[in-house]
């Protein structure tokens, strides 16, 4: 549940008592840091404390809120003086030199760094999604710099969502959505879990207000039993702990209502099955205790399988550390159980503000600076990545699951989920990524699209001199899976001599082409829809890593398909007969059928056939059986695809591989998974070579699903080639 917020003391008058609030906020302070909270106090209102926020709120007000909510994180008193005076000076009746003179360089500069950020993300809110990101990138940037900006900026956020409501719907919905996208994520990052739940569940209240109430309910109605339980849980296992000579505090939480509705909706369970809603937290002195504590646990209890996590052994990309585990308990009601030390608890609720030692002259913490590294690689990759790529690395960097990969000298590396040796590889270093030639998993060789899973340990088998190959850009081949190592393979071969790429992107098209069994002559149609002026251009950018080959294919099916006269209204029906699929000199519905020597499908260009009796057969333009008969040319008539097709059209391929024990089997593994029906097989093995040649007969929706086939094959072992036959 979303906390409610504690209300400012007052005077008599009604005003805010300033002095009472300095001695609450203060308490544990020394009595010069109290002397400064109350200056800053002063500060705030002799100058703008009674002009009001965005959130109808005034300066004063929002200000004591804000550093009320930065207390609960033990931060240093520059960052709570600099809390109280931020919003004055944001509306500009506090200037940042009054601020240095009164409280000091070190606060002016934080005051001035929440400024950026409040300035940037307001301005970027116009621009266009480029410009947006790139704002979004500098304010990364600013908290890179000084990671207090960001948790005062944070605060400033919970205690305006607070007020919201008073907001217009689409400005509270615009205030939610960038909540929730970037600054519950950057908190997440940050691992600090008391201002990360708030922020979820503000911005759900505003995005999904029934969602939110249903939860809220449902929470409600069960509080009052809820709490009893979880009091006799608590005893139960404080006397199994106290027998088996283990200090520790126990004690219950109630789950946030974001993270309920999250986990309903990505479980697809209902509102009983979530099984955390009843929790109980054990802290423990030391990790040995932890285990020990576990194990007492699952004695009481039958643990339920696959609900337990063990996020000391592999701790979560934020630091996160702590063992998880859910459990049948009394009356056969479900409870979560939280082990974890009193460190890692601590870290847990504030993240990066466990690790101040501003105190101490201003070193860091080695865990903090990691932390404050992760995030200037985020801003790496975002300069590395195209324009518009730089969302998809802040989503997917920010938010994803994570792998976590052991390299042979045991440290962890944390990947996206999805990840494989060459993304690994990249992620150590560039030039390890680009001179990859294999990798070993736990000690096997493995193929360098194999998806990586947490707790493998992976070794690069590497070339002193070498460079990253086109088909690892190539998506349906699955080589490389994350934004970062798709960027710098990119990158790579971006900065190659143009005509290396024209070169080598004309290659690759009449090779795939080939393949494909399509006609170059098409390509001259669709360079405005790839945008493209020239023929060259579009080679170039196929070598450089711009485009890629399934765009073209489908941009060849897209001009097929606008080509296609319209067809007469009488003639369209709901008819799922072949008849739909060609339209004939602008008429569709006529009497067609499509010949079996070429096996035509959408996208290749046809030709018609006037048969005696049996209506048109429809041939592609470069069949053979077209060719060889130039003394009938008068019989061909022009034909296109229709707007209405079928699903499904049959398909000639010719594998050629070594043979080996199970080819055939996996081969209609893949055709199976990929839901392909095989309408016929035929096989031949050279004994001499050991050649075995394969022919298979497809239904096949379109070209791109062609592409795909071939693809998927082609990366079986022993395969040598996987092509669609010509007549």
């Amino acid at each position: 549940m979303v906390k409610i917020r504690d209300d400012l003391p007052k005077a008599q008058d009604g005003s805010i008592d300033i002095a009472a609030w300095v001695a609450r906020i203060g308490a544990n302070r020394p009595q010069k840091e109290q002397a400064l909270l109350l200056e800053a106090a002063q500060l705030n209102l002799t100058h703008g404390g009674h002009h009001l926020t965005c959130v109808n709120e005034s300066c004063l007000r929002q200000g004591l809120l804000t550093a009320e909510t930065l207390a609960s994180l033990e931060p240093d008193i520059a960052t709570l003086l600099a809390a109280i005076v931020y919003f004055p000076a944001q509306y500009g009746e506090l200037s940042l030199d009054l601020i240095k003179s009164s409280l000091g360089q070190e606060v002016a500069s934080l005051v001035s760094g929440v400024i950026q950020i409040t300035t940037r993300t307001s301005q970027a809110k116009g621009l266009s999604a480029t410009s947006y990101h790139d704002n979004l990138r500098k304010m990364l940037l600013a908290v890179v710099e000084d990671v207090r900006v960001v948790l005062i900026k944070l605060a400033e956020r919970i205690t305006s969502l607070r007020a919201a409501s008073v907001l217009d719907k689409e400005v509270r919905h615009q205030f939610a959505l960038e909540t929730r996208d970037i600054y519950a994520p950057l908190a997440n990052r940050l691992g600090i879990g008391q201002i990360k739940w708030e922020l979820e569940d503000f911005a759900f209240r505003y995005l999904e207000p029934d969602a939110y109430k249903n939860i809220a309910k449902l929470l409600d109605e069960k509080r009052l039993d809820r709490e009893i339980y979880v009091k006799k849980v608590i005893d139960v296992i404080k006397d199994a702990l106290a027998k088996e000579n283990i200090e520790a505090e126990v004690t219950g939480r109630v789950k946030h209502i974001f993270s309920i509705w999250r986990k309903m909706i990505r479980k697809n369970l209902d509102f009983q099955d979530i099984y955390d809603v009843r929790a109980v937290r054990i802290l423990v002195p030391e990790v040995r205790d932890c285990y020990a504590a576990l194990g007492i646990v699952h004695s009481l209890w039958q643990h339920i399988p696959k609900e337990f996590d063990d996020y000391i052994a592999t701790p979560k990309e934020n630091g996160y550390r702590s063992l998880h585990t859910a459990v049948i308990g009394p009356e056969g009601r479900t409870v979560e159980i939280q082990i974890r030390t009193f460190q890692m608890h601590q870290e847990a609720e504030l993240g990066v503000a466990a690790h101040w030692l501003y105190k101490e002259g201003g070193k860091l913490d080695p865990s903090y600076q990691k932390k404050l590294n992760t995030l200037r690689q985020i801003l790496d990759w975002s300069e590395q990545a195209q324009e518009g790529d730089v969302n998809e690395v802040l989503l997917q960097e920010l938010l994803e699951d994570r792998v976590y990969i052991f390299t042979p000298q045991g440290d962890v590396v944390d990947l996206p989920m999805g990840s494989t040796p060459l993304d690994f590889a990249y992620h150590i270093h560039t030039d390890l990524g680009h001179r990859c030639r294999g990798a070993k998993v736990n000690g096997s060789i493995v193929p360098l699209n194999y998806q990586l899973t947490s707790g493998e340990q992976v070794e690069i088998l590497s070339v002193k001199e070498g460079s990253p190959s086109r088909d690892w850009l190539n998506p349906q081949l699955g080589y490389i899976n994350s934004v970062r190592a798709r960027a710098k393979v990119h990158s790579w071969f971006k900065r190659q001599a143009r005509d290396q790429n024209i070169l080598q992107g004309k290659e690759m098209i009449e090779k795939e082409f080939k393949r494909m069994g399509l006609e170059m002559g098409g390509l001259g149609k669709i360079l405005t829809k790839v945008g493209m002026k020239s023929m060259d251009d579009l080679y170039a950018s196929l070598g450089g890593g711009d485009l890629r080959i399934s765009q073209i294919v489908n941009a060849l099916q897209r001009t097929e398909q606008e080509e296609a006269p319209e067809q007469i209204s009488t003639h369209v029906a709901k008819s799922t007969t072949q008849h739909s699929d060609i339209t004939i000199q602008g008429v569709g519905n006529l009497l067609c059928h499509f010949g079996r020597c070429c096996k035509p499908l959408p996208g290749d260009r046809i030709v018609g056939y006037i048969t005696l009796g049996r209506g048109v057969t429809i041939h592609r333009q470069d069949c053979i059986n077209v060719l060889n008969k130039p003394e009938e040319e008068q019989r061909l008539i022009q034909v296109q695809w229709g707007e209405t097709r079928r699903n499904f059209y049959p398909v000639d391929i010719g594998i050629k591989a070594y043979d080996r024990q199970g080819l055939l089997r996996d081969i209609t593994s893949i055709l199976s998974n990929e839901k392909v029906n095989v309408l016929a097989v035929n096989t031949l093995t050279n004994k001499e070579d050991n050649i075995a040649n394969l022919v298979l007969t497809l239904e096949i929706s379109d070209l791109s699903a062609l592409m795909n086939i071939l693809n998927k094959i082609m990366q079986l072992p022993n395969v040598l080639e996987a092509q669609r036959l010509h007549t």
